[in-house]
């Protein structure tokens, strides 16, 4: 259901424009009251981006796998492609929803927001990984290879879905490790 939800909020948001698809709209077209679609999002943009908490918390995990013995950098690009990866899955979906951002500075602003979540949430096993206090807010750089990681898989996200559709050859995984090597050689 939550993702039948979200496909018919993607929908509606990219044929009537994302200001104006209503959460009205989107429970009378899935057929279901306001208070079922709130059982399942706080807001149209949790439909549309997916829940911050549980993404959060995939990178987290997918952080905490790595060998401690790994620089964090690229301990960040792997947990990162857990984030690709789930992008990948849906590559449609994904190019409508990226299309959409470009779109709707709101839900681009919202996106972005999803970041101030989880830097919180990745910041003390970044910071172990460091070797520092993670109750330091005086070291800037936890935050510094954190922020930059996010931006490298946006900016993946963003190349692989302005490539052409039939273009399969390049891949998010390959895009985010591009990335970050612009940023770390």
């Amino acid at each position: 259901m939550r993702a039948q939800i979200s496909q018919i909020a993607l929908d509606l948001c990219v044929e009537s424009g994302y200001d104006a698809a209503t959460v009205e709209q989107i429970c009378a077209a899935a057929e279901i009251s306001r208070a079922t679609f709130f059982r399942y999002f706080a807001s149209k943009d949790d439909a549309l981006l997916g829940d911050v908490d549980a993404i959060g918390t995939e990178l987290l995990e997918a952080l905490r796998e790595r060998p401690d013995d790994e620089p964090v950098w690229r301990s960040l690009g792997y947990a990162l492609g857990a984030l690709s990866r789930t992008y990948g899955a849906d590559p449609a979906r994904t190019r409508r929803l990226m299309a959409l951002m470009d779109s709707a500075p709101s839900l681009a602003a919202t996106h972005l927001a999803k970041h101030a979540h989880w830097s919180p949430l990745l910041r003390p096993e970044v910071s172990r990984r460091l070797g520092i206090d993670p109750d330091d807010r005086t070291d800037p750089r936890p935050h510094a290879l954190i922020s930059s990681a996010l931006s490298c898989a946006d900016a993946a996200l963003a190349a692989w879905s302005a490539a052409d559709i039939d273009d399969t050859a390049t891949t998010i995984d390959e895009l985010l490790a591009r990335a970050m090597t612009a940023v770390v050689p």
